[in-house]
């Protein structure tokens, strides 16, 4: 084993294979376009709802990059944009003047309720609905120090904007989140849409151009007796720092252009071959958050051409492609 990589990498493997190895996902859309079956998510009969047991846990897509995962009666949101209003972004005519706004009504139906809410990076398709989702639920929000300041921006209060930035491994009593730092996608021209950070409180955002980039995070949830699963908000990395990470489970960003080499490949490696590779940010998210998901033709390919290189570079990887508001179990 090389020596750069941390003690409990041994350890990680092992049990993830030896668990995952053993179990099945719980949904039948394992390939490109097949039906999802959605899992029961009601606890037994005389069980307590207080504290998760292992295995109870689900996992919800919610478009582009956004998850609900449900820890018994616990729930942590990533990066939950459910609002998904027009910009121009998927007719050729982008608007970087469109002025924020918030869906209430979809989204106090959907995220009714939140412990922490992970921001990977703060565009307005990952960070939009963050501010009114905790403060209508009081969710603790984990994020750059970017996420920080547009956070009290919006007049949350700090004791619920906790600034990460990678390295760290939070203990929350049933599960951990893991921080890991991570890089933006790169456009055709090998750059980005509203590169930047925010060092200091800045005016309230009031168009989409507001919310900058501000770095890039990932994250990997471990539940404790449930599985460990990687999340990512777009298609970059630096595979150093996913060195040991192990997942059982990959939500993987579709690559955005061919502008990042050897990106799955690398990233395959990088993550140790994830039992399970979930391709994420390839849905048109302009449109309404209904099945069977809205794809550009453009995004089409680019979802097929992800699917195929995940099984060429890592064959023993399942490929499970989501739909909107169905319950998965790892």
């Amino acid at each position: 084993m090389p020596e750069n990589r941390p003690s409990g990498y041994a350890r990680r493997r092992l049990l993830r294979d030896t668990a995952v190895g053993a179990a099945a996902v719980t949904t039948a859309g394992l390939v490109a376009g097949g039906p999802a079956r959605a899992a029961t998510t009601a606890a037994p009969a005389g069980r307590s709802a207080g504290r998760p047991r292992p295995g109870a846990v689900s996992f919800r897509w919610w478009g582009t990059a956004g998850w609900r995962i449900d820890i018994g009666n616990r729930t942590v949101l990533v990066d939950p944009y459910l609002s998904r209003y027009d910009t121009g972004l998927f007719t050729g005519a982008f608007r970087p003047n469109t002025r924020l706004t918030v869906a209430a009504d979809v989204v106090d139906r959907l995220a009714d309720r939140a412990e922490n809410i992970l921001v990977t990076h703060t565009h307005w398709d990952h960070f939009n609905d963050v501010p009114h989702i905790a403060e209508r639920t009081g969710a603790r929000v984990l994020g750059t120090l970017t996420a920080y300041h547009l956070g009290l921006a919006y007049g949350l209060p700090t004791g619920q904007l906790a600034p990460v930035k990678g390295g760290e491994v939070l203990d929350f009593d049933g599960y951990t989140i893991e921080v890991v730092g991570s890089l933006h996608s790169r456009n055709p021209s090998w750059s980005m849409a509203f590169p930047g950070v925010r060092v200091s409180p800045p005016p309230l955002p009031q168009t989409i151009a507001d919310l900058p980039e501000g770095d890039t995070l990932a994250y990997q949830i471990r539940v404790d007796g449930g599985p460990s699963v990687f999340f990512m908000g777009a298609s970059d990395l630096d595979e150093r720092r996913l060195t040991g990470l192990a997942p059982d489970v990959a939500m993987v960003a579709s690559a955005a252009t061919t502008s990042v080499a050897d990106y799955v490949p690398r990233l395959m490696a990088a993550l140790d071959h994830p039992k399970v590779v979930v391709p994420v940010h390839w849905d048109n998210f302009e449109t309404e958050l209904v099945n069977p998901p809205t794809v550009a033709d453009t995004d089409r390919a680019r979802l097929d051409a992800l699917i195929a290189e995940v099984r060429r570079v890592s064959p023993r990887s399942r490929v499970l492609v989501p739909e909107y508001h169905t319950a998965y179990r790892f």
